[in-house]
């Protein structure tokens, strides 16, 4: 495919997102109708949409209008490049840009500018006060590749060494010791032997950082209360170098987590009904992931109040619950994705006003400038019954 057609392949994709079609579904029904396309061209169209998703409004903006056709033509403006090599008519190309598109479009400002709905601005200034503007900023921006190497089977050093053999350019990263940077290759770790081996995972800097924070050590009983896919299960796990259980509300989320496990060479059981008390529970809660939007940035556009209040409600019904599993002189550890006051430090202060025999013990943000998403911990102890 041509750079041209590429951009028009997006386009009708965005069009798709816009009309309520979810990103990662349009571009898997794009693909299966467009054989012809190559791997190159899959991913430089998955980039194009995932670049004009991080700015959505701006780029309507700059391209005078909402559809996929003027978010590109706004991208394009935003970034410098020449719209008529794009816009040019020939073969699978987009037809060429009208007089009205070439005089359409303005500069944003504001949220508009920042790429964050007007509502969620207020609650950025709110939290973050002058910070607001560098977190949205930040979440405009593609977030870095990092990967967890596996402390069950390897160390950072060795992996550094294995991986840049398979063409695979990392750093460390000093948010956490088993964490790596990729710097070139990141398409090429999913085919690499350390992946296929269990040597490395796929998972945030700040994700590990989570897991670095708890208090884990070998013969604790340990529960991951919302396992999800079981990332920090895994992770966990290694840290533990012993069991860890896994439970979700939904148990379809954890269907690859066994053949995860055997591969990483840990031990975890899947629990439906979780029966206490454990010494450390971590609960990784579902929430609004504004920490992560740079990755799937389409939450920023579909997340309303309406859903935030819910999420704050179920985050809090979560806590409640996951209380009683957790014995005297235990941890109970609450974290987000999110950089939302309401669903971090608000939420930790109604708790222990709310639950007598509980203390603080560690209350910490990981700010998107330190190189991951932006997450949030606190570790609280059982201090009675």
């Amino acid at each position: 495919m041509t750079p041209a057609a590429r951009w028009a392949a997006a386009a009708g994709v965005l069009d798709q997102i816009a009309d309520g079609e979810a990103a990662e579904k349009a571009l898997t029904t794009w693909a299966r109708k467009s054989r012809f396309a190559g791997s190159k061209d899959r991913a430089a169209i998955r980039d194009h949409v995932f670049d004009i998703l991080r700015c959505w409004r701006s780029t309507a903006a700059l391209g005078g209008g909402e559809t996929g056709r003027a978010r590109v033509l706004g991208r394009l403006r935003q970034t410098g490049q020449d719209v008529d090599a794009i816009f040019t008519g020939d073969g699978y190309a987009m037809a060429a840009l009208t007089d009205g598109e070439r005089a359409a479009g303005y500069t944003p400002q504001s949220a508009e500018a920042l790429d964050v709905p007007d509502w969620i601005y207020d609650i950025l200034v709110n939290d973050l006060s002058e910070q607001a503007d560098v977190v949205s900023e930040a979440l405009r921006h593609r977030a870095s590749v990092f990967l967890r190497v596996n402390l069950l089977k390897s160390d950072r050093t060795r992996e550094q060494i294995a991986l840049r053999e398979e063409g695979i350019e990392t750093d460390l990263h000093q948010l956490s010791d088993t964490a790596l940077e990729v710097r070139e290759g990141a398409r090429r770790v999913a085919q690499s032997e350390a992946y296929r081996t269990g040597r490395i995972e796929l998972q945030d800097v700040a994700s590990q950082a989570v897991v670095d924070a708890l208090p884990l050590a070998p013969g604790l009983r340990c529960l991951d209360y919302c396992a999800g896919g079981g990332g920090k299960t895994l992770a966990m796990a290694a840290r533990l170098k012993g069991p860890v259980d896994a439970h979700d509300a939904d148990p379809r989320r954890m269907s690859d987590l066994s053949g995860r496990a055997e591969r990483a060479g840990a031990t975890v059981t899947r629990v439906e009904c979780p029966k206490g008390p454990y010494d450390i529970v971590l609960c990784d809660v579902p929430c609004s992931g504004s920490g992560s939007w740079r990755r799937a940035p389409e939450g920023k556009w579909r997340l309303t109040p309406d859903r935030l209040t819910d999420l704050t409600r179920i985050q809090s019904l979560i806590l409640t619950e996951v209380a009683s599993l957790v014995g005297v002189g235990g941890t109970l550890a609450y974290a987000t994705c999110s950089v939302f006051t309401c669903e971090n430090e608000e939420q930790i202060s109604n708790f222990l006003n709310n639950h007598p025999g509980w203390s603080s013990t560690l209350s910490e943000r990981f700010g998107l400038e330190q190189g991951g998403d932006g997450f949030f911990v606190a570790t609280l102890t059982r201090t009675s019954i």
